[in-house]
């Protein structure tokens, strides 16, 4: 009998989200975009049931790419993300340029978004899937990492 191999499946997202970071002493305090590049990798065994039509698969990428757009990017894309506890919040809130706002509990930087990714995802992940790694790219040179055994 053939034994299921442990193999890392990662699918990549795209989308536009604009920042400003509250109390930072360079520009990024400023209101600013990125293209963000998200990377998410998880493992876990293959389907080796031969009546199963994803017998090979860990995980149809269709099943993952729905999982993170619902969690992630439908939220993120195009929305204005900003601490809650900035000073202006009241204003910002009812300034209708804005348009899509999204306010977190903590600082909007790319390393904690990834903290926050991470939950979200890790417990909407079928039981034999495993997240092991996410990637998020700012810009073309800059990005952060969140690797599952770092953080056991």
């Amino acid at each position: 009998m053939k034994v299921p191999k442990v193999i890392r499946v990662t699918k990549e997202f795209s989308f536009e989200m604009a920042h400003a970071l509250e109390g930072y002493d360079g520009p990024c305090r400023n209101i600013h975009g990125h293209s963000y590049k998200l990377s998410v990798t998880v493992i876990g065994r293959t389907i080796m049931d031969s009546n199963n039509p994803k017998q090979g698969m860990v995980i149809d990428f269709s099943e993952l790419k729905t999982l993170v757009k619902k969690l992630i990017v439908d939220e993120l894309d195009h929305a204005l993300v900003l601490n809650e506890k900035i000073s202006h919040k009241n204003n910002t809130k009812k300034n209708a340029l804005f348009g899509k706002m999204v306010f977190t509990k903590f600082q909007p930087t790319c390393e904690n978004l990834l903290i926050d990714f991470a939950g979200k995802i890790s417990k909407n992940l079928p039981k034999n899937i495993k997240l092991h790694h996410l990637r998020l790219q700012e810009t073309p040179n800059s990005f952060a990492e969140w690797f599952a055994n770092d953080n056991k």
